[in-house]
């Protein structure tokens, strides 16, 4: 009798551990989840879907020329001050005191001094003066035929001067030929550049990139984009903030954004960063971009 009495006193206790066990993992399951419930989202970067512009690009090299020049031979024992080289003048101001006439400047520019050569140009006593207006550079391009279709006046370009890598200057085409060089199978376009602070030295070499086929489109960021197989996804923000894994289609790339063709609408929000510290169904605070 006693040792029945034991085995149910024994019994009775175990189920008592393990419902105090069950009750308090549940407890604690409560505790934790309201503890992390207010917990705040996490906040990520994301992009209103919106139209951008796109275009097509082709690059070429030249070198630059000035829009206008000018040349003046002097003879060395007839000037009354010493020329200022390289320095700017406006037009009319006084470029050169000759003891038999002053040279004024007919337009603003940039005094410079060409080399010559006794054979060429007379004695030692001679230089040969030059005014190049360079606040706009022009120079000539030979574009390949398969171009013919899309190149035409006035198509926007950028171009770059190694001098000043991190800077470009934005120019134009002024100007296609009407024929293709047969010796070459190329076209040749004349580009007129900006150059207001007179950076770019006439006979530099320029980096030249043109666009065409320019249009507005949907785009978004290219960190948006996630590729797997083949394919390519993003995540989008829908109702209550939530993520979804969305498959798009996409066409030209430019200046750090992609142009959507197919797979979201002008409006939608998409992540533009941090794409590994999110998952689809995850609920966020968007910040816009």
């Amino acid at each position: 009798m006693k040792r029945s009495k034991k085995i149910t006193i024994g019994i009775i206790i175990f189920f008592l551990v393990i419902a105090l066990i069950i009750i308090g993992r549940y407890g604690l399951g409560l505790y934790f989840k309201k503890k992390f419930s207010k917990r705040p989202l996490p906040g990520v970067i994301v992009e209103v879907v919106a139209n951008k512009s796109f275009s097509q690009s082709l690059e070429s090299y030249c070198t630059s020329l000035s829009s206008k020049t000018l040349s003046y031979k002097i003879k060395k024992n007839e000037l009354l001050e010493p020329i200022n080289f390289n320095s700017k003048v406006n037009k009319g101001d006084v470029i050169a005191k000759l003891s038999t006439k002053t040279i004024i400047a007919p337009f603003a520019g940039v005094i410079g001094k060409r080399g010559i050569s006794g054979s060429s140009l007379g004695s030692e006593n001679t230089i040969i003066l030059t005014l190049d207006d360079s606040r706009k550079v022009l120079c000539d391009l030979k574009i390949p035929e398969v171009y013919a279709a899309i190149l035409k006046k006035d198509l926007k370009l950028n171009a770059k001067f190694s001098a000043y890598k991190n800077k470009i200057y934005e120019g134009k085409i002024e100007s296609v030929a009407s024929r293709v060089d047969a010796q070459t199978r190329s076209i040749l376009a004349r580009a007129k550049i900006r150059n207001d602070a007179s950076e770019i030295i006439p006979g530099s070499l320029l980096e030249i990139e043109i666009f065409y086929n320019e249009k507005q489109s949907l785009g978004i960021p290219d960190t948006s984009i996630m590729y797997e197989g083949g394919k390519k996804f993003i995540y989008k923000i829908i109702e209550n903030n939530m993520i979804k894994k969305t498959e798009i289609e996409t066409g030209i790339r430019n200046m750090g954004n992609i142009e959507v063709l197919k797979g979201l609408n002008e409006g939608d929000k998409v992540i533009a960063e941090g794409l590994t510290k999110v998952r689809p169904g995850m609920k966020v605070k968007p910040i816009i971009k």
